[in-house]
C-alpha cells in the first residue's frame, strides 16, 4: 500500500513508531496529486514547495522524541473558502480571484499547531453556494468515480482529493450538506457537528449557526481525530460555549472513539423525512442496504421527525445569511457575480421581517419537534442525497424523477432537515448505489452527541468491512491516470 493511501490515524502512529517517515507521506500524497488530479481538478492551488520543508521539520521531530501533535505529519487539503497564508484564498470568485491571504485563519493556526501540513486549496463553488463544484476561476471538479459526473458540492474538491489519496484530511464547510453530500458522491466521510463544536469566528450572522467548517477523511476514526484537532474555545462564535477558558467538549475523547454496542440502539429510518424528493434509484438503493444491516440494531422503525415547513424555512433562512455582503457585490459587480448567489440575492429581497419571523418560529418549532422525537430514539439513519450523481455540466438538478424543483438547493433537502434541527451529521460510505455510483449513509445522533454519534458510526463502519455491498468503494486510479485533462472538456469553466 502507498503510504497516500493510508489512514490518517494508521500514517500517524506508523511515523510515531518510526516505520514512516513524514518525509514519505507528503512524498506519496505530492506524487498521486500529480498522477490524477489532471483528470479530476480537485486541488486548484498546491502549496508543494513549502509542504516539503513542513515535512522534514516534522521528520526531525520525530528523531528528537519531541511530543507529537494530534496531527503531526499529516497533509490535509484546504477548502478555498479559509485562508492560508501566502495562498489564494479566492472563495470561488472572479471577484477575488487575485486575493491572497496574508495569514492563516485560526482552524489552520490550531490545525498546524498540532502538526498537520497544508497541502493546498481544494475547490469549491463559488462562495460555496450549490452542490456542484463548478466555478469562473478554477473551472469544475471532476467526480473520480465516473469523470462526467459532478461530485456535488460545496466541498467538492476536498471530498475528491480523499478518494483520490492525494491527502488523508480534508476541511470542509457545511449549511444544507456542503460536505456531506461531497462525502456521498465520493466514497469518504464527512462530519457536520453540533453548532459551536467547531467555532465559526468569521459567520457574519454569528447568531445563525447554518454555515459552520468540520472535518473530512476516508475513515471515522481518521475524521474524529481532525475534529479533535478542530475544537478550541473561541468565545467570537456565540454557539461556543467557553467554560472557565475551555471548549464544553473534551478533544482528548474523539482522538480515542469509544465503542458502542449496535445492540441496544434505537434507531428511525426514513429516505425522505416526509418532505424530500428522494430519487426512486436512491430509495431503492437505501432499503436494500438496510436490509443487510438493520437486523443488528436493538430497534428499527420507520419513522421520522416531523419536518413541517423544512423547505420554507430553509430557503429564508439561506437567503438571509446570503444577505449583506453577497448582495453588495452583486449589485457592484453584477458580471462577476454566478447565477446561484444572484439568484439567492433577488430571492432574499423578495423576502419580508415578517417571513424573516415566521421561519425562525417554524425553526424553532422544528427544533422541539426533533427533541421530543429523540427521548424516543438514538439515531436516525437516512440517505445523505436526495440524487444519485448526475453529469456535472447539468449546474443543478432542476427535476427529480420528472418532478421540478424548487431552486438549485431544493435537492439538498435530506441533509438540511437536520442542519436546521442543529443535530450532528455523519455521512458514511455504504458500498455504491444501483447505478454503481457511491452511497453515503447518514446517520444522525442527538443534538450535542457528536461524539456518540461518530461512535455509532465507526461500529457501522466496522460492520461493513468485507461486505462489497456496504464497504467503502475505491477508485479506480488507472482511469485517472490516463484519462484526457478535464480541463479540456467542454464547459469546464464557469457557469454555462
Amino acid at each position: 500500500m502507498n503510504p497516500c493511501d493510508l489512514s490518517a490515524t494508521e500514517a500517524r502512529r506508523l511515523m510515531a513508531s518510526k516505520k514512516l517517515s513524514a518525509v514519505e507521506l507528503t512524498e506519496s500524497c505530492i506524487a498521486r496529486a500529480e498522477e490524477v488530479n489532471h483528470a479530476v481538478n480537485a486541488l486548484v492551488v498546491d502549496d508543494f514547495a513549502k509542504m516539503r520543508k513542513a515535512a522534514a521539520e516534522a521528520q526531525n521531530a520525530i528523531d528528537r522524541g519531541d511530543k507529537l501533535g494530534t496531527l503531526h505529519g499529516l497533509p490535509v487539503s484546504v477548502k478555498d473558502m479559509v485562508d492560508v497564508e501566502g495562498l489564494p484564498t479566492t472563495f470561488g470568485s472572479e471577484i477575488y480571484a487575485d486575493n491572497i491571504a496574508k495569514g492563516d485563519d485560526p482552524m489552520i493556526q490550531q490545525l498546524r499547531q498540532e502538526g498537520a501540513l497544508m497541502m493546498g486549496k481544494a475547490n469549491n463553488p463559488e462562495w460555496s453556494a450549490g452542490g456542484n463544484t463548478r466555478n469562473a476561476v478554477y473551472g469544475v471538479t471532476a467526480n473520480p468515480y465516473d469523470l462526467t459526473r459532478s461530485c456535488a458540492g460545496s466541498s467538492g474538491g476536498s471530498a475528491v482529493a480523499l478518494a483520490c489519496g492525494m491527502s488523508p484530511l480534508a476541511t470542509g464547510s457545511d449549511t444544507g450538506g456542503s460536505l456531506r453530500n461531497p462525502a456521498s458522491f465520493c466514497g469518504v466521510v464527512g462530519f457536520r457537528a453540533t453548532p459551536g463544536v467547531v467555532p465559526g469566528h468569521s459567520r457574519p450572522l454569528g447568531w445563525l449557526p447554518m454555515s459552520m467548517n468540520g472535518p473530512m477523511a476516508r475513515t471515522v476514526d481518521d475524521a474524529a481525530l481532525m475534529l479533535s484537532a478542530m475544537i478550541r474555545p473561541d468565545r467570537r462564535d456565540p454557539w461556543t460555549p467557553v467554560i472557565e477558558g475551555q471548549a464544553a467538549h473534551n478533544p482528548e475523547a474523539f482522538r480515542h472513539l469509544p465503542r458502542y454496542d449496535l445492540c441496544n440502539a434505537r434507531v428511525a429510518f426514513t429516505h425522505n423525512f416526509g418532505f424530500a424528493m428522494t430519487e426512486k434509484l436512491v430509495a431503492d438503493s437505501f432499503h436494500a442496504k438496510l436490509k443487510r444491516f438493520g437486523h443488528v440494531f436493538g430497534q428499527l422503525n420507520d419513522t421520522h421527525p416531523d419536518c413541517l415547513n423544512a423547505d420554507d424555512t430553509f430557503a429564508v433562512i439561506r437567503a438571509l445569511c446570503f444577505s449583506g455582503h453577497h448582495r453588495d457585490l452583486a449589485k457592484q459587480y453584477p458580471d462577476k457575480v454566478g447565477p446561484n448567489v444572484h439568484d439567492n440575492v433577488i430571492e432574499g429581497e423578495s423576502y419580508s421581517a415578517l417571513d424573516v419571523v415566521r421561519a425562525l418560529t417554524n425553526q424553532t418549532k422544528l427544533y422541539r419537534q426533533w427533541q421530543a422525537f429523540f427521548e424516543h430514539h438514538d439515531f436516525i439513519v437516512a440517505p445523505t442525497t436526495t440524487i444519485s450523481p448526475r453529469d456535472w455540466h447539468e449546474l443543478f438538478p432542476t427535476e427529480i424523477d420528472g418532478e421540478p424543483t424548487q431552486s438549485y438547493y431544493h435537492w439538498l433537502s435530506m441533509a438540511y432537515a437536520s442542519t436546521l434541527a442543529g443535530h450532528p451529521s455523519v455521512t458514511l460510505p455504504t458500498g455504491r448505489d444501483a447505478d454503481g455510483m457511491p452511497f453515503g449513509l447518514q446517520i444522525i445522533g442527538r443534538r450535542g452527541s457528536d461524539l456518540e454519534t461518530l461512535a455509532f458510526a465507526r461500529e457501522l463502519e466496522t460492520l461493513f468491512k468485507g461486505d462489497v455491498e456496504l464497504e467503502r468503494p475505491q477508485v479506480d486510479l488507472s482511469y485517472l491516470k490516463n484519462a484526457s485533462p478535464i480541463s479540456e472538456v467542454e464547459g469546464f469553466l464557469g457557469f454555462a
